[in-house]
């Protein structure tokens, strides 16, 4: 199967206007004017336009507006690479994969084997066979606490997770610790949002067999210094799983140099397809866990006396992939390495300092979370308004954020908050779409003023 050519940007432009309908920002009604500030100005030669030709959603109007997607934490918009990708496998090599030996069988079992090799590059693993493709991050955290957590956590065991985590690497090992009567032990958070290091290292004992930590949170943007939790970790013999589904989108990752035992993301936050995402593991960590789950695919052989296993990583795939789902990733994949990554993430940084230079000026308005080096996410409160009605209002004007506890609970009631809002960045975003956020934001503050 071929993929398409993942850098085809300009001719995809020109045949593909905006929508009927849409209207340019400046067909906008009248509101207060947003704070003047100088705009990123795409740094390291970066052009977020370059991103957004490709983005055929991006060029759709919501209630009568030019959309301005600000929910990247919850899923990106996709390429039409990966649209693509999709059709062409759906529509000229639609087969089973691994257990065929005709054209198409091989096609496919090709294109899913690539999409693992191109996994294993972007993480920077140490071979293919150290992927595991599951559904997503929550998917694969739960794959690792049910075969290497069972087989490793005892009583009295101790996983530390700091407070900032989503819930999908909270409530696995919730789980795990009540069936093997150990210890979930949350660790601190400063009042910017970052991991309370020195809590960290006190916490920290022989007793720890695990340390379950994000890359960079979904609520506050925190990225936590993992590399240096992770050597620190790993001085008590405590193995270190790295959530990386909201920093695979934001920056390169080497899962080597962080010292990860075992990373996870998930497709659809990197650009590509939902239900599809992956797992890597150390590789004599994968040979010395059990499977999870039974069936096709992940079997030697099969006879009612017993039952042997495939070799890693086939034994945790059990059943038909989501081949499909692979071959969307790896033109993800493929749409994302094409763009310089360091300059990407040079300009998603200035973008939310231009973001957050912005909000500033909006009366009654508060960021939460102000670590150093954190990724592009705002998420606030703002004075005299429910987070779910200036979610609703922000929609009127055709400005999507996510409004809610953001499946973060304990991040959020650090700050005494039960629910908040959130504008999430991605690399198509551009300082036109901060301005239409800061003034969408002015008028509602104007309106119950």
């Amino acid at each position: 199967m071929t993929i398409p050519d993942v850098r085809a940007h300009d001719a995809f432009a020109a045949t593909n206007p905006l929508p009927p309908g849409a209207l340019p920002p400046n067909a906008l009604p009248p509101a207060p004017a947003a704070p003047a500030s100088t705009p990123p100005r795409g740094a390291g030669g970066f052009d977020p336009e370059t991103a957004r030709r490709d983005v055929p959603v991006l060029h759709r109007t919501v209630n009568g507006r030019p959309l301005v997607w600000l929910d990247n934490g919850a899923t990106t918009q996709k390429p039409r690479q990966v649209i693509e990708a999709l059709g062409t496998y759906y529509s000229a090599a639609n087969s089973n994969i691994h257990r065929g030996a005709h054209t198409m069988a091989r096609e496919a079992t090709e294109t899913y084997e690539a999409g693992r090799a191109a996994v294993a590059r972007f993480l920077g693993a140490e071979s293919p066979d150290s992927i595991v493709f599951t559904r997503g991050t929550t998917e694969a955290i739960n794959l690792v606490a049910q075969t290497w957590g069972r087989t490793n956590i005892g009583p009295g065991d101790e996983i530390l997770v700091p407070r900032l985590e989503h819930h999908s690497n909270i409530v696995p090992w919730q789980q795990l610790a009540k069936e093997k009567r150990a210890r979930l032990v949350p660790v601190p958070l400063l009042a910017d949002g970052s991991v309370d290091q020195a809590a960290f290292a006190d916490l920290l004992s022989f007793r720890t067999q695990l340390v379950a930590v994000s890359q960079a949170s979904n609520v506050l943007g925190t990225v936590p210094p993992v590399k240096e939790m992770a050597a620190l970790a790993h001085r008590y013999g405590a193995k270190v799983l790295v959530d990386g589904a909201q920093a695979v989108a934001h920056f390169p990752v080497d899962v080597r140099d962080l010292g990860a035992d075992f990373y996870v993301f998930s497709g659809h936050k990197l650009f590509g397809p939902t239900g599809i995402g992956a797992l890597y593991g150390r590789p004599e960590l994968l040979e010395a866990m059990p499977p999870w789950q039974g069936g096709g695919n992940m079997i030697d052989q099969v006879d009612f006396t017993g039952s042997t296993y495939a070799p890693v990583p086939h034994r945790f795939e059990a059943g038909t992939g989501h081949i499909s789902g692979v071959a969307g990733l790896l033109a993800a994949i493929d749409w994302l390495t094409g763009f310089d990554r360091e300059a990407v993430a040079a300009y998603e940084h200035e973008l939310l300092a231009y973001a957050e230079r912005a909000l500033a000026e909006v009366p009654g308005l508060e960021i939460l979370g102000s670590a150093p080096g954190k990724i592009a996410v705002l998420t606030f409160t703002l004075a005299g308004l429910d987070p779910a009605d200036i979610a609703r209002l922000l929609d009127r004007d055709g400005i999507a954020v996510r409004a809610g506890h953001h499946c973060a609970q304990p991040s959020l009631r650090h700050y005494g908050l039960e629910t908040a809002a959130r504008a999430s960045l991605a690399l198509y975003n551009t300082p036109q779409d901060v301005d239409r956020l800061a003034t969408s934001l002015l008028r509602m503050r104007e309106d119950i003023a």
